[in-house]
This record gives C-alpha cells, structure tokens and sequence, in this order.
C-alpha cells in the first residue's frame, strides 16, 4: 500500500512572514497601496482628528482607505466582514500591518469623509490623466440604479401614510381588546398573551415611526414643472422609488461618465429620482470644474471632444443647454430606432402586446418628400395630392399632402398605411394624409430637432455606436463583477462617497492594468 505524507487540516501554525512580500506587483493589494502610499496626499483627512496632544492615537486613514478598497473589490461592503478579514485574510493584515480596526471604525469612516473620498477620486483620476490613461475623445454616460438601505415598504406620500398610521392604531386597539379578554379568562394562556403584548408592541413601534417622520417633515416634491408630491421614505427620505431593470426599488441612481480610452470614470454622482434628463447638466458641469481644478483642461468643451448619452438624458431643456454651450454631444430621443432602417424589423421580430390593439403605420419619415418641388410619393410609389400650407397650431409652418382615394382603396400597403382603411369607403374621404415641417436656412423648429439631425446622420450613428461599449462594461465589471450591486448607507451625501469608492476600483484596475505602478 503506497505511503503518503500525513496532514491534518485541523492544527494551528505558527507562520513568520514579511507583510510587503504579500503585496505583489501586478495585483489589485499592490496597486492599492502603491497608489496610496506614493501617488495620493491624504492630508485632506487630518483636520477631523483633534489628539494631537490628547487622546488616544487613531487608525491611520492610509490604513483605513486600504482595507476598504480591497474589501470593496471583493464584493465586501459589510463594515463586520471587513473587520473578520483583517483578523483571519492574510493580505487583509499586510495591508492593515496587522491592525484590526472595529467595524464601528470603519464604518463611521466610509459614512462621514464623503467630501474626502470626492477628493480621493480626484486624485486617482488625476494620475491616470497623467499615466496616459484619460484619451479626451469621447465620454459616454449613463446611470446605474442600485437598492439603498432603505425598504420600499415604508414609502408613500403623506396621504398614504396617514392612512397606513391609522390602520395600525386600529389594529393595536383591537390586540389591546383582544390583549384585556385574555387577562380575564382564568385558562392559562401565557403563550399567547406573550406573542400578542409583542405584536402590539411592533406595531407601536411602526405607529411611533410614521407619527414622528409625519411630525418633523414635509411632503416632497417632484421635480417636474408642474410639481406633484412624490414618494416619500420614513427609513431614507433622500432616498427615492426608482423604476429599473430588476422592478422598482428604493435607492439611488448612480450617474457615471467614462472616458472611452481605457473605460475611466471621470466623474461619478448619485442622484435620488430614477428620470436622468435633470442630471445631465450638473453632471457636464462638474467634469468641466473639475478638469480645470485638476490642470487638465481650462475648457474641456473647447476642445474637439464628443459627449454621449442614452435617450433617458433627452428633452428640449438638455438640448437647449448643450446647442447654447456648443457642446458636441449626440443625445438621441426615444424614436430615433424607428427611424434607423437598420432596426425597420425589430418591432415586427419583439411585437408587443399593445401592438395587436393599436397597430404600427407607416409614418411621415418613409415618405419621399422633396421640399424643393414640394413633391410627395408614398412607399407604393404614387405620387400625392398638395393640398395646403400654413401655420399649424404651434405656429410652425407645414406643408400637407393626401394619398387619392381611389389608388389607396387598391394599394397592398393599405393595412400597415392606414390605421382605419374603412374611412375610405365614405364620401368625400382623403387617403392617407401627411405633413412636413417646413424650414428655412439654419432654423430647427425645436433644438430636439436640431439633435435629431445629429444623431440620424451617418456620422452620428457611428459615433453614438460607441456609447454602449464604453460604458455598460464599466457597469458590468462594477455591479456584476465586483458584486458591488447596492448601497449600504443611508442619505444622499453618504450615499455619493460610496459610489465614488465603487467607480474607484474600476479606475485602480485600470492603473493597474495600463499603468506604471512600480514598487
């Protein structure tokens, strides 16, 4: 019988190892506290700690910011789990030099230095700007919506709430009735009073929390023109009910802008409404301070550099301020699809089930229409009636036309041309009728008008055909990845700090990947 070595797995061991020799180059430890250790000033932290001459001496904020990091990386965003590792991970403690702070620490740490970890992020950003990692081609953005500590039970207006407090006092009247027959009864039923006090106690407890939150605060408001209330979360009201892929969840809205290079975060933002189109500007805003703060560029915009968007960052407003600021952004609208030929099929390969009740026609932009002539040939090839022009009721200047009655009647087309093909049958009836609007040199009848032509042009295709391969990965290596796929503090400050610290492990991989870490 062959002899093998004997091993036990359940023995202690004494191990005498050198805590750099565990960070080696080439790995995210390494990169973390190389970055750290030589590249940022973490200065910014000092003036919170007042024991310069008294008190006990604290945990060196290089310590704390390493431990977190790495933590995040591996999906770790428990404040205990992070301190477990520092006691029993090996490169936890070479990191930590064998410390172990106190979950407490650590997450008082995380949850007050917001405005710190903002100039944290800078500084990554800044070294990767000056590793060569930033191109300053192209920023693509987008949102990322992730759950917050928050339950999306306890949200409603004040109304709802009002009428949720007073459910519960109605039930705590009838346990307390229920409570008081019980005491009177002389069969002994101990078990049940004692599960029916700790009811009523949950529910005081639940009463409690909505009658103070109802007290001490004031509806909110949307942020729309005509503003109605909105939602509000007696856990975290800055916290909002957003609508995503995974359903609606209360939390936040992740707002990044990567560069398209090397899939850097430029600048990351939390935003409580799940709508994007409101955060388009003070996000441009933002990179455009900060790039200038930095010395990477006074007038980022200036510059021949593209801005990209998906469609929930469009509306006149944003299109407005982008056309005033000679921005060179390519924000398409939610139709721009169906009037791509390439996607002429989609709808009929995914058909919704709306489809069937309100069917698809063909619309104006399958036209031949030639404003020159002022000429219109419909998609079976007859040529259509003139039949006026003039201002139409937003005071824009249009030109209409009018299939005839009599080639519509026997046109294969007739089904998918016209939603109601019987009106044909009626006297004095048109065919099918269009309408163009009517402009003159250099004049858009909206400045969504004026993106529309960007984004349907061949150079905006291609261009906008990157946006998604630029910044979905980031989404992907963050949320997926990293498993870094919710929020775990509360407010829209601490909230911000956090999600800050998540896009900054994407920009570390990238230093560690492209750049020049060297020991």
């Amino acid at each position: 019988m062959p002899k093998f070595i004997p091993y036990n797995y359940d023995q202690t061991m004494f191990l005498a190892i050198n805590f750099k020799e565990q960070l080696q180059p080439g790995t995210f430890e390494h990169a973390i506290h190389y970055l750290i250790d030589n590249k940022l000033d973490l200065s910014v932290f000092s003036p919170k700690y007042k024991n310069d001459f008294e008190g006990r001496p604290a945990y060196d904020p290089k310590i704390l910011l390493k431990i977190i990091l790495y933590a995040y990386s591996k999906g770790i965003t428990s404040t205990r789990d992070t301190q477990w590792s520092c006691e029993t991970n090996i490169i936890f403690k070479a990191l930590s030099c064998n410390t172990v702070p106190h979950f407490t620490t650590i997450a008082n740490f995380v949850s007050s230095q917001s405005l710190e970890i903002k100039e944290i992020f800078e500084q990554v950003l800044l070294v990767c700007y000056e590793q060569g990692l930033l191109g300053n081609e192209l920023f693509a953005i987008d949102g990322c919506k992730l759950p917050s500590n928050a339950a999306k039970e306890h949200s409603g207006t004040f109304t709802e709430l009002d009428r949720k407090r007073t459910k519960i006092k109605k039930q705590i009247d009838y346990l307390i009735e229920k409570h008081k027959s019980l005491d009177k009864k002389d069969v002994d039923q101990d078990e049940i009073v004692a599960r029916t006090q700790q009811t009523i106690d949950t529910l005081n407890n639940a009463f409690d929390k909505i009658d103070t939150f109802l007290n001490e605060n004031e509806p909110r408001m949307g942020k729309a023109i005509k503003k109605k209330e909105v939602k509000s979360n007696i856990t975290d009201n800055e916290s909002g009910k957003i609508k995503s892929s995974n359903g609606i969840i209360q939390g936040f809205n992740g707002i990044a802008t990567v560069d398209k290079k090397h899939q850097v975060i430029i600048n990351a933002q939390a935003f409580r409404e799940g709508p994007e189109h409101h955060t388009l500007q003070p996000v441009l805003e933002e990179i455009e301070d900060t790039y200038k703060r930095l010395g990477i560029s006074d007038d980022i915009y200036s510059t021949s550099i593209i801005v990209t968007a998906d469609t929930g960052f469009a509306n006149e407003a944003n299109m407005a301020y982008l056309n005033a600021n000679e921005i060179n952004a390519y924000v398409p609208d939610k139709n721009f699809r169906s009037r791509d030929p390439r996607f002429a099929n989609q709808r009929e390969s995914h058909p919704r089930k709306s489809d069937n009740k309100f069917p698809k026609i063909l619309s104006a932009s399958t036209f031949d229409y030639n404003p020159v002539k002022k000429t219109c040939i419909c998609p079976a090839g007859e040529s259509m009636l003139l039949r006026r022009q003039g201002l139409d009721h937003r005071g824009f200047e249009r030109i209409y036309f009018s299939g005839r009655p009599s080639k519509c009647r026997e046109c294969k087309l007739l089904n998918k041309c016209m939603s109601n093909p019987k009106t044909l049958n009626k006297s004095n009836c048109n065919g099918r009728q269009v309408s163009f609007r009517i402009y003159k040199e250099n004049e858009y009848a909206t400045y969504t008008d004026w993106m529309k032509e960007r984004v349907d042009s061949e150079k905006g295709k291609g261009i906008y055909g990157h946006r998604m391969s630029v910044v979905e990965p980031v989404f992907a290596n963050i949320c997926t990845n990293k498993k870094l796929n919710r929020f775990s503090l509360r407010g829209k400050k601490k909230v911000q700090g956090q999600w800050q610290l998540f896009c900054m492990i994407q920009n570390i991989e990238k230093l560690m990947n492209y750049g020049n870490l060297v020991a």
